[in-house]
Formats: C-alpha cells, structure tokens, sequence
C-alpha cells in the first residue's frame, strides 16, 4: 500500500479540539530538541495513562499473578 493512500485511510479528515490547541502550542518550537522533548512527554503521558487505565481494569477484574503465569504460557494468536 502507498504511503499516500494509507494515509488518507488512517487519518481522519478534519482536526479536531485537541489536536488544533497541540497544534497551537507547537507553533512555539523552534528547534529539533524541543520537538523531542516534547515527543518524551507526551509518551510518558500516554505511557502512564494506559497503565494506570489497565491497573484500574486489572484491579476490577481481580487478575493475579497466578493468572498472568498461564497467560505467558497460552497461544493467543488466531490461525488464519
């Protein structure tokens, strides 16, 4: 699949609230190192969303280690 075509089919059409005041505040970086800085950041937002959100579920469900042990050892994948 061509680069142009994987994205118009996986990026959506308009911006929405978020993403335009992310866009505001990008205006204001002016160099490749603030651009990383940034990058870092954000990934450690969204790195400790998801795992705050997965303690929340993991917690609610009342998975323990046991559980976890079995999982390792299962074959998730579905054959094709």
């Amino acid at each position: 699949m061509n680069r142009q075509l994987f994205l118009s089919l996986t990026m959506p059409q308009t911006l929405n609230h978020t993403q335009l005041e992310i866009l505001k505040m990008l205006n204001y970086v002016k160099d490749e190192k603030d651009l990383s800085e940034i990058k870092s950041l954000l990934v450690a937002y969204l790195s400790d969303k998801v795992t705050r959100s997965a303690d929340k579920a993991f917690d609610e469900k009342r998975y323990t280690a046991d559980i976890f042990q079995k999982w390792k050892k299962e074959h998730f994948r579905k054959s094709a």
